[in-house]
């Protein structure tokens, strides 16, 4: 199963996010968990200093903008 972290304190661009990922994921027909990282600090240790960021598989694919549910399809498959 692919872990997708979405980066972000809850803001409404860190939702969006994560609603883009569950779009993707089943659009795609694939199963994910949706993991919300929102303490700073846990943040951090991804190298991510600006948020929203997701990263698939603790692999950071994006930090400081939405990601659309096109580029995350594309990282998920």
């Amino acid at each position: 199963m692919t872990t997708i972290q979405v980066l972000g304190t809850g803001c409404p661009k860190c939702r969006q996010v994560a609603e883009n990922a569950e779009a993707a994921a089943r659009e795609l027909g694939i199963e994910i968990e949706l993991v919300k990282v929102t303490d700073i600090n846990q943040i951090m240790t991804f190298g991510v200093m600006m948020t929203p960021g997701i990263a698939i598989d603790g692999e950071v694919k994006a930090s400081g903008k939405v990601s659309s549910t096109a580029e995350i399809k594309g990282w998920l498959q």
